[in-house]
């Protein structure tokens, strides 16, 4: 699958001292988030993979095909979840990671991030990865298949720095779903950075910031 999986690249010079892996958010592409590069404003060379995931029917949607990083039947605490469909994702992603580091990026030099369901697989894999990663971010998201996580999780990136955000007034993925995933992560003993902004399901300048902020602390560890 990670063959199949199409992708935005943006470089904002050479030899960058971060890759940022970012994941749309459901009926999305890769280019949504490609005019955030320059907002973010990063002051050193960063290499952006900005994939777009796979068509196909989302239940919660009516099984309107769209992209989609998994299948959604519905969204509450404890509710069903795509299991196949978020670990094929996984695989397709751990790919694109594969031929970075194949093109000479050291491994704790990628974050992977992603915005609602690209979020949650960014947290999926970035927990499980058996190589050490930079960081990993998720906006308006929530942690998936949390169930599996204890025994799963991976040695490597258990310092891994996360970063999580949300909207106070988000519709789409409601905030008591990232409190939760952000105690889970907590609990488990992740070194979680938390926001809550203003907003309902989307992004915001000052969210831009900090995530900004943060990203310039990775690039300096």
């Amino acid at each position: 699958m990670s063959d199949l999986l199409e992708k935005v690249v943006v470089d904002t010079g050479p030899r960058p001292a971060l890759t940022v892996v970012w994941l749309h958010g459901l009926g999305a592409d890769g280019h949504d988030f490609e005019p955030l590069v320059a907002q973010l404003g990063l002051p050193f060379p960063v290499r952006f993979v900005l994939p777009h995931a796979p068509i196909r029917p989302i239940t919660i949607n009516g099984g309107m095909r769209m992209r989609a990083w998994y299948d959604i039947v519905e969204l509450r605490p404890g509710g069903p979840e795509d299991r196949a469909g978020i670990h094929a994702s996984c695989t397709a992603v751990t790919g694109l990671i594969d031929r970075e580091i194949e093109g000479g990026q050291d491994p704790d030099r990628i974050v992977v991030a992603g915005f609602s369901q690209g979020g949650a697989v960014a947290l999926q894999l970035a927990l499980r990865e058996p190589r050490a990663l930079a960081g990993a971010v998720g906006l308006s998201t929530y942690l998936p298949l949390a169930d599996t996580l204890v025994q799963e999780a991976s040695p490597a990136n258990r310092q891994l720095p996360i970063f999580l955000a949300h909207g106070s007034a988000d519709p789409v993925i409601p905030l008591v779903l990232g409190q939760l995933s952000r105690q889970r992560l907590l609990t488990a003993g992740y070194d979680v950075e938390w926001h809550v902004y203003p907003m309902a399901h989307g992004v915001c300048l000052e969210e831009m910031a900090d995530l900004a902020a943060w990203l310039r602390r990775c690039a300096s560890s």
